[in-house]
C-alpha cells in the first residue's frame, strides 16, 4: 500500500439498523460465511488502496458498536489510515459524521454502504477516475432492465421509458468542497448523497455500476450473498504446505502454537522458534503463491528478533487479506516427544484460530525415537493450509 498521504477518503456508512433483515443485530454486523457484513464491505477499499491509490478510510457505526467495529476494521484493512465514528439517527446525519472526521488533505470523498459489501474495487476506480477528470460527482449505475409503470391510485398508468432510467448504486464520490457545501445547505433529509449535491447547484454523472453491487436489505438477500460466496469458493480454493524443524535450547522459554509452556526447554531461532506458527505461515504463503516465510519476514529484521508466532501469523494474514485471499482451515501436525501437548490442544486451536479468524485443528505424535524428534533434540511441525480468492477476489467475484 502507499506511503503518500491520501487524497481521497471513502465513509463506509454501517450505522443503520437493518430492520427488514429480521436479525437481533444491526445489519452491518450480520455474519456472512464467517464475515460480517461491514468487513467483507472493507474489502474493495482494501483492494483500492493495495494498487497504489492512498485512502482514509472512516467508517460509521451505532454508537454502542463504535469498540467493536474499531478491532473489526483495523483487521480487515491493514495498513490505512483509519477512523471509527458514531452514525446518527438517519443516513444523511451519519454521513456528516463521517465528514466531520476526515482528515486534512483529503479531496475526492466516497460514500460507500456498508450493504452493499461485494462491490468490486473496479467500481470505486471508476468513480474517482470521473470526478478526478470532471472536478464533479459522480455515481455508479445499471440500466434498469424491467418494465416500469406509473400507477395511479392503484391503477396502471403511462409505461416510464426505461432509457432514461438508472439503478443507482454505491459508492457515490465527490469533490470534497462539493459534498460539505451540500450537507450545509440541504433543508431536508435525502434519499442519497447525490439528490444532494444537486440540489446545491452541482452536476453529477453516472458511471458504470457492477452486478455483485446489489443491496442486502432482505433475508433472501442474506441467501444470495450466502450462495455467491459458496460458489466462489469452489472455484478459487488452493492449498498449500509447510514444515518447520527447530533444535531445542535449554536457555529458552518454550512458545509452541501461539501457547507459552513454562517449565519446559525452549526452541532455538531468531524469533521464539514457533514451528507450529511458523509452519502454517509457509502453509499460507503457499498455497496463494505469496512466497514463504523466510523471503517475506527474514531474520535481517532486527524487530522480529525473539518475535511470537502470532506476530507472524498477523503479518501473514496482512500479506493474504492485500492480495484478496481469505484463509478456509489450517491443519497442522506437530512431532515430538515432548511437551505434552494434547492438554492444551483445545487452547492451542482456540488462540490460532482467533488471530487468522479460521478453523484451525493441531494434532501431535512422536516417532518411536526415530531421528531427532525421536531422539528429543528438537520439534518439526507440518502444516496444510486452505486459502480462497485471490487477485480476482480484489475485483470480488462472490
Amino acid at each position: 500500500m502507499s506511503l503518500e498521504r491520501p487524497t481521497v477518503a471513502v465513509i463506509v456508512v454501517a450505522a443503520g439498523s437493518g430492520t427488514r433483515l429480521g436479525r437481533a443485530e444491526p445489519k452491518a454486523f450480520v455474519p456472512i460465511s464467517g464475515r460480517t457484513v461491514l468487513e467483507r464491505s472493507l474489502d474493495a477499499v482494501v483492494a483500492l488502496a493495495s494498487s497504489g491509490e492512498p485512502v482514509e478510510l472512516v467508517v460509521v457505526v451505532p454508537v454502542a458498536l463504535v469498540s467493536e467495529a474499531m478491532e473489526r476494521v483495523s483487521a480487515s484493512a491493514p495498513g490505512l489510515t483509519v477512523s471509527v465514528v458514531a452514525g446518527g439517527e438517519t443516513r444523511q446525519r451519519s454521513v456528516a459524521a463521517g465528514l466531520a472526521a476526515l482528515g486534512d488533505g483529503v479531496d475526492i470523498v466516497l460514500v460507500h454502504d456498508a450493504a452493499r459489501a461485494f462491490t468490486p474495487a473496479s467500481v470505486f476506480e471508476r468513480v474517482i477516475a470521473e470526478v478526478r477528470a470532471t472536478g464533479h460527482g459522480a455515481i455508479p449505475g445499471l440500466p434498469v432492465t424491467d418494465t416500469v409503470k406509473q400507477v395511479d391510485d392503484g391503477r396502471v398508468g403511462a409505461t416510464v421509458d426505461r432509457s432514461r432510467l438508472t439503478a443507482v448504486q454505491t459508492p457515490q464520490g465527490f469533490p470534497r468542497a462539493q459534498l460539505v457545501e451540500a450537507y450545509a445547505l440541504a433543508a431536508a433529509d435525502m434519499t442519497d448523497d447525490a439528490a444532494l449535491v444537486r440540489e446545491a447547484g452541482h452536476p453529477v454523472a453516472v458511471v458504470p455500476g457492477d452486478a455483485r453491487s446489489f443491496k442486502i436489505t432482505t433475508p433472501d438477500d442474506l441467501d444470495r450473498a450466502d450462495d455467491l460466496l459458496r460458489r466462489a469458493a469452489m472455484t478459487s480454493i488452493r492449498t498449500g504446505v509447510g514444515v518447520d524443524a527447530h533444535a531445542f535450547d535449554a536457555e529458552a522459554e518454550l512458545w509452541l502454537a501461539g501457547l507459552h509452556w513454562p517449565g519446559e526447554a525452549g526452541l532455538a531461532g531468531h524469533s521464539d522458534g514457533d514451528v507450529v506458527s511458523h509452519a502454517i505461515c509457509d502453509a499460507l504463503l503457499g498455497a496463494a503463491g505469496l512466497g514463504d516465510l523466510g523471503s517475506r519476514f527474514g531474520t535481517d529484521d532486527p524487530e522480529l528478533a525473539g518475535a511470537h508466532g502470532e506476530v507472524f501469523l498477523r503479518r501473514t494474514l496482512e500479506v493474504l487479506t492485500a492480495a484478496g485471499y481469505s484463509v478456509g482451515n489450517v491443519s497442522v501436525q506437530l512431532i515430538g516427544n515432548r511437551p505434552r501437548f494434547a492438554p492444551r490442544k483445545a487452547e492451542a486451536e482456540a488462540v490460532l484460530g482467533a488471530v487468522l479468524r479460521a478453523p484451525v485443528s493441531v494434532s501431535a505424535t512422536t516417532t518411536d525415537g526415530l531421528g531427532y524428534a525421536g531422539r528429543g533434540e528438537g520439534l518439526t511441525a507440518i502444516a496444510t493450509a486452505l486459502v480462497t480468492g485471490g487477485p480476482s477476489s480484489a475485483e470480488h467475484s462472490p
